[in-house]
């Protein structure tokens, strides 16, 4: 029997239990909302020179808590802005979450309809589609394909990065050359 990679039995505690990682995460939250600055500088960097009809965003370490639809929020609002900026219709948006295999992506499925509702409800019908997916599978290999995204958010991912390889993060390839990564 071969070894077991972290990647294989390492998972959050899904659900919405008083162990869930839904109720169990407010630090990571704490460091999105203080993060919102970078996050809203470095989206306006990208739309200082693109203003795609369909932007293509990645989540990376979505688990199975609300702060991915949290940063969700955050990009959207700060993507509707950029383009009302530049007299520019709304574009539709195709984001994908991303975490292991074993993580609960059923918990933040079940929490699109209100996160839509709520989306709606503060910011009109005025927005693009949205359109969300999962994409299970580790960022140590390939996800996507190259130059497929606009758009790479990771907070509380990389730290699970246990070694240096010799080749570029297969993330990185995403994007494409950019100076935006921090």
């Amino acid at each position: 029997m071969g070894s077991l990679k972290v990647e294989d039995v390492l998972r959050m505690v899904g659900g919405v239990g008083k162990t869930s990682y839904t109720n169990n995460s407010r630090l990571q939250k704490a460091v999105l909302i203080r993060a919102r600055p970078s996050l809203e500088e470095n989206l306006r960097d990208l739309y200082s020179t693109q203003l795609p009809q369909c932007v293509k965003i990645a989540e990376l370490g979505s688990s199975s808590g609300p702060n991915a639809l949290t940063v969700l929020s955050d990009i959207i609002t700060v993507t509707d802005m950029c383009y009302r900026d530049k007299n520019h219709p709304a574009p539709d948006l195709k984001v994908f979450l991303n975490d292991l295999p074993g993580n609960d992506f059923n918990t933040i499925f079940r929490s699109l309809p209100s996160f839509f509702r709520d989306l709606e409800e503060e910011k009109g019908r005025n927005l693009g589609a949205c359109f969300i997916s999962g994409t299970p599978g580790s960022f140590y290999g390939r996800l996507f394909p190259k130059n497929f995204l606009h758009f790479v958010h990771s907070s509380y991912s990389l730290h699970w990065l246990s070694e240096v390889r010799n080749q570029p993060f297969a993330f990185l390839e995403l994007v494409g050359p950019t100076e935006n990564v921090r």
